[in-house]
């Protein structure tokens, strides 16, 4: 049976859905069954992120409402053959579906995949009940700034009420200059804060795509995500170190290049 896994956030453009796609293909690369699910309905871009825009036929609604068969709907990757999408409706009044609808879906997909990642829309609303209701854990993706680390504690707090077996956090784009000079929040006070169990840290990366790196030369959040995978899926709680290398006399010189880039 597959682990159905809600990624949400508690306000949006803190790359959650980035995150969503970037975790599915790690542990795809692991030879892992994997299926991204796009609850963002009306909303949607995880097509988008994966370069699948162009091969989306019928999406959730239609395997909801009868017009194809789960199957027909799912896209595989380009380059994963273990990697797969069940996009979401571009139009939100194409149709809505219930958070039964997606429990029905999502338990068909748990005999075909290892992992189903769910993409939550952001916030607390309709959309997140539908989403957190078919799923059995829960990541929560921020960044680390006073109103998202606000948000992501609401969201936390208001995920305990419902039936998971584990919420994790995962802060975003942590730049570890600022956190060494002090102008911001370290990960580890932030999980502190949030009193959640947490999974990662992920580095401001300019460079940070979806693709793996084909050379095996990643970018830092390229680390990162793997250090994720690998906590997710082996137990493990090793975190990416952001700060270490600003800090010292090369760390110095590194901040200053840094705030001149």
């Amino acid at each position: 049976m597959a682990r159905r896994i809600v990624v949400t956030s508690g306000k949006g453009g803190v790359g959650k859905t980035t995150f969503t796609a970037n975790l599915g293909a790690r542990l795809a690369a692991r030879g892992l069954r994997v299926c991204l699910l796009d609850l963002d309905l009306g909303l949607n871009n995880l097509d988008v992120i994966m370069g699948l825009e162009n091969k989306v036929m019928f999406d959730i609604v239609d395997v909801v409402e009868g017009r194809c068969r789960l199957k027909q709907a799912l896209v595989q990757d380009a380059f994963c053959n273990s990697l797969y999408l069940l996009p979401s409706c571009k139009n939100i009044s194409k149709g809505m579906i219930s958070g039964q609808n997606v429990k029905l879906i999502t338990d068909r997909m748990s005999r075909i995949f290892d992992y189903i990642l769910i993409d939550c829309p952001a916030g607390i609303g309709t959309g997140f009940h539908r989403a957190v209701s078919a799923a059995d854990e829960a990541i929560v993706v921020l960044t680390p700034t006073l109103t998202s680390v606000r948000d992501a504690k609401k969201t936390v707090d208001l995920l305990e009420s419902y039936d998971l077996m584990s919420v994790r956090t995962v802060v975003n784009r942590l730049r570890g200059d600022l956190v060494t000079s002090g102008e911001m929040m370290d990960a580890f006070e932030i999980f502190a804060m949030l009193d959640a169990e947490p999974l990662g840290i992920i580095p401001d990366d300019d460079f940070l795509s979806f693709r793996l790196p084909s050379d095996g030369r990643g970018t830092l959040s390229d680390t990162a995500f793997e250090i994720i995978a690998t906590n997710l899926h082996e137990g493990k709680d090793d975190m990416y170190d952001c700060v270490s290398r600003y800090t010292g006399f090369f760390g110095n010189i590194r901040r200053k290049i840094k705030r001149r880039a």
